[in-house]
């Protein structure tokens, strides 16, 4: 009886003597190892109750913080951060961010933070999300030989990504979205073996990818968007188990990827794609998302993708896509969301996709449709591009299996040509001679084409990283040379009302040339004579200066005298950005709201980085003003005057930049020193100007709004706001304003050495966006692209 009644306490006594070993071994040195990360991720509220008597196995799962273990060892660590930190520039009082935080952004040791978490030898699954972690991702990730899952997104990790990670054989899942990651997509991802989800969206990246992307035979999540990759896409049609392939908002192009049909998301958005849809999509009968709008795909569209069984999101918006729909036309009735806008589709809306789309989004306007609704354009337009995208194609496809018959013709040609070109120079000259006569010394027109490569001499002069290369791949007709007839037409020859103002390097005038599009044309007189030789290099240049938030040159024409074959004239072609100054946007009643505000500010650094950093030798001292800064038709900034070496130095003219630029000696010893520092002292006066809504003209008035900003950071929140532009006075969150304001002040530092760099005001002006966003005062989102 004695026996029976003690046997349930002797089961619980043995129960607990056999998991004594396992958690006194945690204690002993995983669980120090645990500690050890707390400290060195800067003590973060989620790891706060933790000490050397927390029974780290039995912690309660979390959105922040969950701890797996399995056989006296942890075997996932998963700490997820909730905001992401400022840089290590930003003034602890202008957020609620803890001293710990900053001690974590000012000392945090990538390398000794992994070496620790290689204490942990069955750690299998580590995620540690938005904790600000900074630093390029150290080689010691490869000690950590267990792990299958790693998540380290949304921090500030920077530079390649190591070689060394492919020495962790059982990585099964790689997410390194949300950092700051540059260089190539490393060969050494393809080398590993049972790699089956791969993430590196919104990072830095670039060139082109890797062949052996193709070897990835379990992956089944390729996710590459939001970098700066370009090129041919490998062939993947290889890759049976690829279910989801995003390749959005890169250079990608311009066929069409190879791909199998096993995929259920395929993600094409915003690339230079700009061949035909192959036949063969139609038998992806999986697919549920198709998004490959934003390119240049001609060709005809193919109904089939309307009907396919698994479509919920079909999107070829802005492309050049051919084809007449009928009403007839069968689609899916699961279509949840079809964007058909901007295309050259003809014919009459599916009466199926009408009905169907009722509570869903069914976008087809600027087509050549019948409907009367959503802005269509007339039949003629479709037809007639159309038709010039029909030939463009069938150009590109064209093949060459009668090579000696080819070869022939072309010969003949030449023969033809070169005889009639004979004719033609003899009469042209002596029409030439002729006119010569009574008029002035005349001009004559060289067509210099534009060399696809970098030459030599401009490779000496100016080195482009590949970053550059691929940025010059915008929605922008190629770069070309204009014959000087062409921009007189545009212009009606260049008569004083298209004069748009007089820069200092010559007038500017509004165009519209043969194909209806508006540019605008900078007429730049040569002070001393020029080759044309010397000119192409520096106009080479020019053509790679291509950025979301620069107004991109299109092309040029030099205008020569005959007499001895120098320049007489350079005409540098823009594109026409309509929508005003920021000044005209924020001034008296503008219409930009803070949320806009911040994101034309991010906009305006973007492409001050590429000024900077872009190009070796970097481009400073460029012209930064609010009336410089112009809005497109999407509220996106573009910077109008930047400092082109073409126009500065062959024309040798000292051009005036911003308000370091007014004669003072000091003026011209900053110049002289830190060059780099001129541009952000400038945008210091157009951030004052964003967040007051007064124009800053003059020293004067800069001085009294900066004393105004200092005093108003340092008071209480209304005091904050007393120098806010009244209408968005009420919208802006107080942290986001203070950061803005803090930010613009230390740009204006009078010592250059204190102001900050690009990357630190970038990264600033990106966490008042974040902290605004949260906030959603004013309903709109932050673009941050």
């Amino acid at each position: 009886m004695m026996m029976t009644k003690m046997a349930p306490f002797l089961i619980w006594v043995i129960i607990a003597l056999f998991y004594l070993p396992s958690t006194q071994q945690l204690q002993s040195s995983q669980s120090q190892t645990l500690l050890r990360i707390k400290g060195l991720l800067g003590l973060p509220q989620a790891l706060q109750p933790w000490n050397i008597s927390t029974d780290f196995c039995s912690i309660e799962p979390s959105q922040t913080l969950t701890i797996v273990c399995y056989e006296d060892s942890i075997t996932q660590l998963h700490i997820t951060g909730n905001r992401d930190p400022p840089p290590p520039a930003l003034k602890s009082n202008s957020t609620n961010f803890t001293a710990s935080d900053f001690k974590l952004l000012r000392s945090f040791s990538a390398p000794s933070f992994f070496t620790t978490l290689a204490r942990l030898p069955n750690l299998k699954v580590l995620t540690l999300t938005s904790l600000g972690l900074w630093g390029p991702l150290p080689a010691q990730v490869a000690h950590l030989s267990s792990l299958e899952i790693l998540n380290i997104s949304s921090n500030f990790f920077y530079g390649r990504i190591p070689e060394e990670i492919s020495l962790l054989k059982n990585l099964q899942t790689v997410i390194l979205d949300s950092n700051m990651f540059s260089g190539a997509v490393p060969e050494s991802l393809t080398m590993l073996p049972v790699l089956a989800v791969l993430s590196l969206r919104n990072n830095f990246l670039n060139g082109s990818l890797p062949s052996s992307l193709s070897s990835l035979e379990n992956v089944r999540i390729l996710d590459l968007s939001s970098n700066f990759l370009y090129g041919k896409v490998p062939d993947l049609s290889s890759l049976t188990n690829l279910q989801v392939l995003n390749l959005a908002d890169n250079y990608f192009g311009p066929q069409f990827p190879e791909i199998g049909n096993e995929l259920v998301v395929l993600v094409l958005r915003n690339n230079k794609f700009a061949s035909g849809i192959p036949s063969s999509i139609s038998s992806c009968y999986q697919l549920q998302t198709l998004d490959i709008s934003s390119n240049r795909f001609g060709g005809p569209f193919l109904p089939d993708l309307l009907s396919l069984p698994a479509m919920r999101h079909l999107n070829i918006s802005g492309n050049r896509l051919t084809g007449i729909l009928a009403e007839n036309m069968s689609c899916n009735s699961r279509l949840e969301n079809v964007d058909l806008s901007s295309n050259l589709l003809t014919g009459s809306l599916p009466s199926c996709l009408v009905s169907n789309l009722q509570n869903g989004v069914f976008f087809y306007g600027r087509n050549c449709l019948s409907s009367e609704s959503q802005n269509q354009h007339p039949y003629a337009f479709c037809r007639t591009e159309a038709l010039a995208v029909g030939l463009s194609l069938a150009n590109k496809k064209k093949e060459a299996p009668r090579k000696m018959e080819i070869a022939l013709g072309i010969l003949g040609g030449l023969l033809l040509a070169i005889a009639l070109s004979t004719v033609l120079l003899c009469v042209l000259l002596r029409r030439s001679r002729t006119r010569s006569a009574v008029m002035k010394p005349p001009r004559r027109l060289v067509a210099e084409t534009v060399t696809a490569d970098l030459s030599s001499k401009l490779l000496t002069n100016a080195r482009y990283i590949t970053q550059t290369m691929k940025l010059g791949a915008l929605a922008l007709p190629p770069y070309r040379t204009f014959a000087l007839e062409e921009l007189e037409e545009a212009t009606n020859n260049f008569e004083p009302s298209c004069l748009m103002g007089e820069g200092a390097l010559g007038p500017i005038y509004r165009g519209r040339l043969r194909n209806g599009s508006m540019v605008a044309i900078r007429c730049v007189k040569v002070k001393k004579k020029q080759n044309a030789h010397n000119f192409t290099n520096l106009v080479e240049l020019v053509s790679k200066l291509r950025h979301h938030h620069l107004v991109s040159a299109l092309g040029h024409c030099f205008e020569y005298y005959l007499d001895d074959s120098s320049i007489s004239r350079l005409f540098l072609v823009f594109e026409y950005v309509s929508n005003g100054t920021l000044r005209e946007n924020i001034s008296a009643g503008g219409n930009l709201n803070w949320t806009q505000r911040i994101s034309t500010a991010v906009s305006i650094m973007k492409g001050l980085q590429f000024l900077h950093n872009g190009v070796v030798p970097g481009i400073l001292g460029n012209e930064l003003k609010a009336t410089n800064i112009l809005l497109d038709q999407n509220l996106v900034a573009k910077i109008s005057s930047y400092n082109l070496p073409v126009l500065v130095e062959n024309t040798r003219k000292e051009v005036a930049t911003g308000f370091l630029s007014h004669g003072s000696k000091e003026a011209n010893a900053v110049r002289n020193k830190q060059k780099d520092k001129i541009d952000i002292y400038d945008f210091g006066v157009i951030l004052l100007e964003i967040v007051t809504g007064r124009a800053i003209s003059s020293p004067v008035e800069l001085k009294v709004a900066k004393d105004q900003v200092l005093t108003s950071v340092t008071g209480d929140q209304a005091g904050l706001r007393s120098t806010v532009d009244p209408p968005i006075r009420d919208a802006c969150s107080e942290q986001s304003l203070r950061t803005v304001m803090e930010i613009g002040v230390r740009c204006l530092s009078e010592e250059p050495t204190e102001r900050p760099s690009v990357e630190d005001v970038l990264w600033n002006l990106q966490f008042a966006a974040q902290i605004q966003e949260a906030s959603r005062s004013d309903g709109s989102p932050v673009s941050l692209q």
